[in-house]
């Protein structure tokens, strides 16, 4: 066993239980001179809840992969006791199972057919708290299509849920549940008796339940180990960064004292030539020692989404609407006298499910009594990026979108605000559908900056985004000097916000 491999034993066993999961000396990479992680060695314990962090990119998801076998190392070890059963609930489900009914997609949970499932269903839906239609109906007979986002991120739950697996993966799980469905599932998850990792940016959510933190550097490619509850171990690295800068910052004095001495010694002549080189020589020792500050500690420059010019006059009229009536699960119409010019605000709010999603696709399309001035540039954000073509590379995207915007493409203003979104030469030309979400969603947003919009229409924009980044994400929404509807489940963002109109789908 390696000194690393040990070190992470140590750490692992102030969780306590027997030993479930271990990466010995494991790296992995996508395709040529991609590394992901670089002979990585971390332990956990049965029954602990861990959460994963990193920056966008860092190889979250792609640690859940190789866990799944839906990756191979290129070289380590992962041990898992035999027969250890793992289950995820992905970030988004896959665009093949939308057209099947809810008991279909729970069978595609197991190899086999399995003819007991119903009561299987009802005691995982009763768990994540969506339970059967009112109106008499069967929610097992529905379309998953048919589920709005935040439905479905519970039907993704309890689709791990179903399988009684050892080990629980998720995946940004409260991405689209409103704030009962977020009390809902952490309760569970305290409650919880199994092994469970998590990847999310919801520091209060994963604050109420964990035991650790494994935390992916995306510049050395290795996995940290910490112990304590969440706020505790972002402490610990905060600390952590700050001693490296002052690490660094001293070593940066000294290096500059030796070249100066280099300098001095080199003018002299003769023997002091000799004592210049060495100085120079342990300028570059120094050199080596500093360390690298890990990219997690950066966030996204400030931006602006400039808005459309010219633009006079009501942008938007919204005067009817459809929602889905919580107690009948029935399309309801309703009227409404909503006008939205420059620097007009709005808010959608409402319940999982009412159909806020739904709305803003019919405004995006013009139908269901709203109507889009001629000649206004929509820039829409929507949760699942269905926008952007996958097959597209991040540069062709972005330039799809200058060329539509001015005629012709402006190469430094495409690769300028790439990098502003931290959207360097290594992913620039990577495929959108190969990129993480919260990559794809940084995309969007450098998207949204090239278009200069006169309507803005963003449905849940944290999602999957680095908790670093919002702050800045929400400046700039605050900032906007278009007319803008916002759908949004996380309070803390939307108070970031100038917000003169809300339309509340719920009353």
């Amino acid at each position: 066993m390696s000194k690393r491999t040990q070190q992470s034993e140590s750490a692992a066993k102030a969780f306590g239980g027997e030993t479930v999961i271990r990466f010995e000396d494991v790296s992995f990479e996508y395709g040529h001179n991609k590394p992901i992680l670089d002979e990585v060695n971390f332990t956990v314990r049965r029954g602990t809840k861990v959460t994963i962090m990193g920056q966008n990119g860092a190889g979250k998801t792609t640690l859940f992969g190789l866990l799944l076998g839906d990756h191979s190392p290129e070289s380590g070890t992962i041990h898992l006791p035999q027969g250890t059963t793992i289950a995820t609930a992905r970030q988004v489900i896959p665009r093949d199972k939308l057209e099947l009914s809810v008991r279909d997609f729970f069978q595609t949970c197991f190899k086999e057919k399995k003819y007991d499932i119903d009561p299987r269903i009802d005691e995982v839906l009763e768990v994540v708290n969506l339970t059967t239609v009112k109106d008499g109906t069967n929610i097992k007979d529905r379309l998953v299509k048919s589920f709005s986002g935040g439905q479905q991120a519970r039907l993704l739950l309890a689709s791990a849920l179903i399988q009684d697996p050892d080990i629980l993966l998720l995946d940004e799980p409260t991405n689209n549940l409103d704030k009962a469905g977020i009390e809902h599932l952490t309760q569970f998850l305290i409650n919880y008796k199994k092994t469970c990792l998590v990847i999310s940016h919801d520091a209060e959510f994963l604050n109420a339940f964990t035991h650790g933190v494994l935390y992916l550097d995306v510049y050395t490619r290795k996995i940290e180990q910490y112990v304590g509850n969440y706020f505790a171990v972002v402490e610990q690295i905060s600390a952590r960064i700050e001693k490296e800068n002052m690490k660094n910052a001293q070593l940066a004095k000294e290096i500059q004292e030796n070249k100066d001495k280099a300098n001095f010694f080199a003018m002299k002549g003769g023997q002091m030539r000799l004592v210049a080189k060495r100085m120079r020589e342990r300028a570059e020792e120094l050199e080596e020692e500093k360390v690298d500050v890990r990219k997690e500690d950066r966030t996204i420059k400030p931006f602006t989404i400039p808005s459309q010019p010219d633009l006079i006059g009501d942008i938007i009229k919204i005067s009817s609407y459809s929602i889905v009536s919580p107690t009948t699960h029935k399309i309801v119409k309703r009227t409404c006298d909503v006008t939205l010019r420059k620097k007009n605000h709005l808010i959608l709010s409402g319940p999982n499910g009412i159909g806020k999603s739904t709305l803003l696709e019919k405004i995006v399309n013009g139908v269901d009594g709203t109507t889009i001035s001629p000649g206004v540039r929509v820039g829409y954000y929507r949760q699942d990026f269905s926008m952007m073509d996958f097959n597209d590379t991040v540069y062709q995207s972005l330039e799809k979108i200058i060329r539509a915007v001015d005629g012709r493409l402006i190469e430094t203003e495409l690769r300028a605000v790439a990098a502003s979104f931290l959207i360097g030469a290594d992913a620039i030309h990577t495929k959108i559908g190969s990129l993480s979400e919260g990559q794809k969603g940084l995309v969007a947003f450098a998207r949204l900056v090239l278009l200069r919009p006169g309507l803005l229409i963003l449905d849940e924009p944290t999602n999957h985004i680095n908790f670093r980044h919002i702050p800045v994400i929400a400046k700039a929404l605050d900032e906007y000097e278009g007319a803008m509807i916002l759908v949004s489940h996380v309070p803390e963002f939307v108070e970031q916000i100038r917000i003169d109109e809300v339309l509340d789908l719920g009353k």
